[in-house]
């Protein structure tokens, strides 16, 4: 019995020597210099590794597991096919098929399977599901789902989301970004949030925001306290304009918008009627707009407008305009505005022919069910100042 304990230590120890001498021969480095590793633990999992019982108390220079691995720090390299568990800090790279735990600092790079959680520190941490740091990251995160750190310098990527108390650097979410602080640039699939923004925000449905630097694109909603270049159909402005109107052009086309935005642009959003058809009557339009040569009295607002006719039935109208729409104020809070407008037409519809005379060009489809054209316009209107 012995007799076998002995020869199993000595297998062990020949073991380790080669391992080192393997390593040394291919450069392994610890802390930029080239040397043989001060303490290599492998096993397979705890307490069945070359630490024993001991291992939670020990530092070592490189781990391997088959399983899963405990120490009190690593300061090289550690692998292990399930999870990497160290109580304190680590210092270079720790790979795990599961995940990696660290209790305090990690500084170097994080690569699980599944998850990654850690103090913080100079990270890079790459997770097929999340990272979750509950202090201060410098570096990049990247997960299949969802980011969650404290402060961070440096990049977050996420599947779903990235939440965090403050970024400095960019957020990239499939769904959304949170920052309960200030954060750089963020761009979600869905939502973006932050106290202030000094870059930009671009999101699919909604950014929200204090004090924005650059410019908010959103797919619907924009919402800020300061924001010159809000790009969205709403656009809910602290210090920014908003107004209510009634327009109508060429084509008879009335309707009721209403627009929001900063101080140089806004969206524009409407219903209407149209009261030269018979059939498609129901009106509606969408775009954005950019004010030129503000002053107490004048402004020139240009805008790019899409407007639709609707009987609900068969057919369909669609009409592009670019406009130009010089405007004076009749009132503090009464604007009237009115001027040309160069407009694409595409419809199938024989009201939708009809509604202009005069083309620069048109043309059809082979099949001759679908018109185009491009034509002039004019319209005007008035708008309600708040």
């Amino acid at each position: 019995m012995n007799f076998r304990i002995y020869k199993t230590n000595v297998q062990m120890q020949t073991l380790k020597t080669l391992i080192c001498l393997c390593l040394s021969a291919t450069g392994f480095t610890a802390f930029g210099q080239n040397k043989i590793p001060g303490k290599i633990h492998f096993g397979f999992v705890y307490p069945l590794s070359t630490n024993g019982t001991h291992a939670p108390l020990d530092t070592n220079n490189l781990s391997i597991h088959l399983l899963a691995g405990v120490s009190a720090s690593e300061q090289g390299a550690s692998f292990a096919g399930l999870s990497n568990i160290v109580r304190n800090d680590t210092e270079g790279f720790q790979f795990a098929g599961l995940s990696n735990h660290i209790g305090k600092q990690a500084n170097g790079g994080l690569f699980a399977g599944l998850l990654n959680t850690y103090g913080g520190g100079e990270a890079f941490a790459v997770a097929g599901f999340a990272n979750f740091a509950s202090g201060n990251v410098k570096g990049a995160q990247f997960a299949g789902f969802t980011n969650i750190a404290k402060e961070v310098t440096g990049v977050q990527f996420a599947g779903f989301a990235n939440i965090a108390s403050q970024v400095k650097g960019p957020q990239f979410a499939g769904f959304m970004n949170l920052s309960k602080k200030d954060a750089g640039v963020q761009f979600a699939g869905f939502m973006n949030k932050a106290k202030d923004i000094k870059g930009s925000q671009l999101a699919g449905f909604i950014n929200i925001a204090g004090k924005v630097k650059g410019a908010q694109l959103a797919g619907f909603i924009n919402v800020a306290d300061s924001s010159d270049y809000p790009i969205g159909i709403i656009n809910i402005v602290k210090n920014g304009g908003k107004s209510l109107g009634v327009s109508t052009d060429e084509t008879l086309t009335t309707m009721l918008s209403f627009r929001s935005g900063g101080k140089i642009l806004y969206g524009i959003i409407g219903l209407g009627y149209n009261f030269k058809n018979k059939k498609e009557v129901y009106a509606f339009e969408a775009g954005i707009g950019a004010h030129f040569f503000q002053s107490n009295r004048f402004r020139l607002n240009a805008e790019i407008v899409g407007t639709g006719l609707e009987s609900f039935k068969a057919g369909e109208y669609f009409k592009t305009s670019f406009k130009l729409m010089p405007a004076f104020k009749i009132t503090p809070k009464l604007e009237i505005s009115g001027g040309p407008a160069f407009n694409y037409l595409n419809t199938n519809t024989i009201e939708g022919r009809g509604l202009n005379k005069s083309y620069i060009t048109s043309w059809e489809n082979k099949w001759g069910n679908n018109f185009q054209a491009l034509y002039v316009g004019y319209g005007g209107g008035i708008q309600y100042l708040f």
